[in-house]
């Protein structure tokens, strides 16, 4: 066997070898991820008003440029529920949504008040803390009052009604902490890059974000009635540093989820990347892996018949939550492909999590120990 023929053959068996051993990682960056861009009222429904704006027109200038900036990313799909100034009802932004099986949500804001508050918050559909996140619900979801045959639409649903909000809320739970993740990146974002106030993430029953199912949040970008935070948001520099600001967290919350990171981590890009495939398990001592499917306040019994069949669920209790898992391995590549089998027995959102010693660290943390 001559020696150019060996070499040959050695490359051959290279290429072939290295084209069965692509990281599951890279398989789930270049999936196409679909975020929704809702831009807040719209049309006859300006939303808040102030003499000098409206949030109907801030959210909508804010939403184009979060588009026009995530537009830039390969496999990121913009879905826009209004990229005009035409009033939507709130059932038909959560049906675009659904049907375009986005990702995320995101609905952009403006608030208002008589004094001169200002700061920015991000809220998530779930259970009034106080009468006063009632109250902001209240004032958001009174808008399906501008739609024909909201009664039907809603299912009898009265933005005026606390107990009829809250009865609503239970379906969507189920990408509560995923929510919650994202509304934590916005947040972030706002206090440490803008120095805008952060009047942190909170929740309350939005009609809108109860419409969708996918994490989903909605953001106040800031007071349109405070006298510089009004001219701010009204301002380009002031709309395309938001947008900006928006658009890299949902990047971060994308690679968050998706690469199984810490937030610092996808800021800092330390991370180790690991390179596994079926044939060689990556089993790191001292360490559980374990699947996220699903946060709720419900305290389900950890059967198959809970959770669309899958067997070895375990529970744990988080503030007022309860977090549930599937899976329990430290076999990292089996860790990756049960939750593969996760997102095809209905749970898109599913994610990886690892525990040391019975405390909860960062997957890429826990895959540090192998790397190096």
């Amino acid at each position: 066997m001559s020696r150019k023929f060996v070499i040959f053959l050695g490359v051959v068996i290279l290429s072939v070898c290295l084209s069965s051993y692509i990281p599951i990682k890279k398989q789930a960056k270049d999936r196409v991820f679909t975020v929704v861009l809702d831009a807040g009222h719209g049309g006859k429904d300006p939303g808040k008003k102030t003499k000098h704006y409206n949030e109907k027109d801030i959210a909508l200038n804010i939403v184009l440029k979060i588009g026009k900036e995530l537009e830039k990313h390969d496999n990121i799909k913009v879905v826009y529920t209004r990229k005009t100034d035409v009033f939507v009802d709130l059932y038909e932004r959560g049906r675009i949504a659904n049907e375009a099986n986005a990702d995320l949500f995101v609905s952009v804001h403006c608030n208002a008040h008589n004094s001169q508050a200002y700061g920015a918050e991000t809220w998530v559909l779930g259970l009034h803390a106080n009468k006063q996140n009632f109250k902001v619900a209240k004032e958001e979801n009174s808008v399906i009052f501008l739609e024909e045959d909201y009664e039907q639409k809603y299912d009898g649903f009265d933005p005026n009604d606390e107990e009829s909000v809250i009865s609503l809320l239970l379906m969507q739970e189920e990408y509560l902490d995923q929510s919650i993740q994202l509304a934590g990146i916005i947040q972030n974002g706002f206090t440490n890059k803008l120095k805008r106030r952060n009047r942190k993430v909170k929740q309350a029953g939005f009609i809108v974000l109860h419409q969708t199912f996918m994490p989903s949040v909605l953001i106040e970008t800031g007071f349109i009635t405070n006298k510089y935070e009004g001219a701010y948001l009204s301002s380009t520099k002031g709309q395309l540093e938001m947008a900006k600001s928006i658009a890299t967290s949902v990047l971060n919350y994308r690679k968050v989820v998706s690469q199984n990171l810490s937030l610092d981590e996808v800021i800092e890009k330390e991370e180790p990347e690991m390179v596994t495939s079926d044939a060689e398990p990556v089993i790191v001592e001292g360490v559980t892996f374990k699947v996220q499917i699903a946060a709720s306040s419900r305290l389900l019994e950890t059967e198959p018949y809970n959770f669309n069949g899958l067997s070895t669920i375990s529970r744990e209790s988080f503030n007022d939550l309860y977090r549930y898992f599937y899976g329990n391995t430290s076999n990292y590549t089996e860790a990756e492909r049960l939750q593969a089998e996760a997102r095809e027995k209905g749970y898109p959102s599913a994610y990886l999590v690892a525990y040391k010693d019975g405390q909860r660290i960062s997957v890429s943390e826990a895959l540090r120990s192998v790397a190096n």
